[in-house]
């Protein structure tokens, strides 16, 4: 006996949430599952989908933006003539990209849409921020992680890692695990009576920024530091009653980074006396002949690119050995093949190499999509009742996603596990956060307050037999 329409699209929506809430644990341990758990949740959707013969998330504004984007990627990696420089294999991995846009689309419009299993993702994800946390600060501590795994060789902390590779996930988990911690010391300043009691809370209030900021000078790591400022940054002009600690936050960083040199002189190294040597001769550093590369790339081929993957293809390309004036002097053929690595270490360069300048373009649109629909109802003043937690939420989700798609930055490359996982799962969520406007039903785009985590409640909800369809 075939199951009903009912039933199928019950059975869909509970193994998209099912899989969607074990991903944070295999993001932090077990990037290979993870990415099948990603997968898997876009292949559900798309079954979902077609049994009850319903596509309304194709009119999401984001979704045609990336559509458009991932279209034309698809195209400039056709091996054919001067496209697709990775063949076969490099067209096969563009259309594979859909399976994270779909992911998106599933958060928002389906896993996300109930109030129980955005208050389950949430604690997973402080969860995922305080275990990254506290592997960072046991190894700084006692020089090992809670595996064993000492420090790098070069002094930089890994966390529960063999590498420093915790530093990127973790300046993006911590935004809006910091801000809720921030907004919720003030919220109970608010309410008590004592004064000395409102002052010692407000006081706390900085902790949890000073915390984070603390460990990630520690561990060393330039970019991640560099991008959880700019993250507060752009939290304290979304959230006027955060302010004050954001700032006192913002101001004490000069002071962390300089008492390192004390307590740990390779993370002071590497935040300062690296860094000032990159910037000062950066035609001369690895990454001012990568970006020089990209370029050379993108100027042979302006409208195009060299399809998924171009960089890596193209970089050891002879013709693509010049040096770039604007990076400083020549160097002979640009560092030769010698420079190579996977990615160009920027999103836009890697989107201007993949596709070109239309592709650059359509990046860009794209992005700037995901910006304007998380940003909905934060910067309107905070409507009358507000709690301020759930705005504090979303506009940590904000800055997290704002942060990783900054362009002046160096990253990983735009779908590559772990770091895209976490990223594409944060937005997700922000996504389908539901903005708190006015009055409606509990979805995004209406009004809730950010209720607390109820284990009996939200246990019932994971055990029911019957799930209510959740996607209209």
């Amino acid at each position: 006996m075939m199951p009903t329409l009912s039933a199928q699209r019950s059975v869909a929506e509970r193994a998209m949430t099912a899989l969607t809430l074990a991903l944070p644990v295999f993001l932090l341990h077990g990037r290979g599952i993870a990415e099948a758990l990603i997968d898997l949740t876009a292949v559900l959707l798309l079954w979902r989908s077609g049994a009850a013969r319903e596509w309304s998330w194709l009119r999401l504004g984001w979704m045609r933006c990336a559509l458009v984007w991932w279209g034309w990627l698809v195209v400039c990696s056709v091996p054919f003539g001067p496209l697709g420089i990775g063949g076969w294999s490099g067209l096969l991995q563009a259309a594979a990209v859909l399976r994270l846009l779909l992911f998106v689309a599933a958060l928002q419009h389906c896993v996300l849409i109930q109030a129980a299993p955005r208050r389950w993702l949430r604690w997973l994800l402080a969860a995922a921020c305080l275990y990254l946390l506290a592997q960072m600060m046991l190894q700084a501590v006692t020089g090992a992680n809670l595996f064993g795994m000492p420090r790098f060789p070069d002094g930089t902390l890994t966390g529960p890692y063999d590498k420093p590779r915790a530093g990127a996930p973790l300046s993006r988990l911590l935004l809006p695990v910091m801000l809720v911690a921030v907004g919720f010391l003030l919220q109970r300043a608010g309410r008590v009576r004592s004064r000395v009691w409102r002052w010692l809370l407000r006081a706390g209030s900085l902790l949890p920024p000073l915390l984070g900021l603390t460990v990630l000078v520690l561990a060393g790591q330039r970019m991640p530091l560099l991008l959880t400022l700019l993250g507060l940054l752009v939290a304290g002009l979304l959230l006027p009653r955060l302010r004050v600690p954001l700032l006192l936050a913002l101001m004490s960083a000069p002071v962390l980074v300089a008492g390192s040199a004390l307590v740990a002189p390779a993370g002071f190294h590497h935040l300062v006396t690296v860094f000032d040597r990159q910037i000062a001769h950066f035609g001369h550093s690895s990454y001012g002949l990568i970006y020089t590369r990209a370029l050379s790339i993108a100027a042979a081929n302006p409208l195009t690119g060299l399809g998924f993957d171009g960089f890596r293809h193209g970089c050891p390309v002879p013709d693509y050995f010049r040096d770039w004036p604007p990076f400083g002097p020549p160097h002979g053929l640009g560092g030769g093949a010698a420079i190579c690595v996977q990615h160009a270490h920027n999103h836009y360069l890697q989107a201007l190499t993949d596709a070109g300048i239309v592709g650059l373009v359509l990046f860009c649109v794209m992005v700037a999509s995901w910006l304007v629909a998380l940003s909905r109802g934060l910067l309107r003043p905070a409507p009358a009742g507000d709690d301020g937690l759930l705005r504090a939420w979303r506009a940590g989700l904000f800055a997290a996603v704002f942060i990783h798609e900054w362009p002046i930055a160096s990253s990983s490359a735009f779908t590559n596990m772990p770091l895209g996982g976490w990223f594409f799962l944060l937005l997700g969520a922000g996504l389908a956060e539901p903005v708190a406007s006015g009055p409606g039903r509990d979805r995004p785009g209406s009004h809730i307050t950010a209720a607390p985590l109820n284990l009996k409640r939200d246990r019932a909800w994971l055990t029911r037999r019957h799930v209510p369809t959740w996607c209209r």
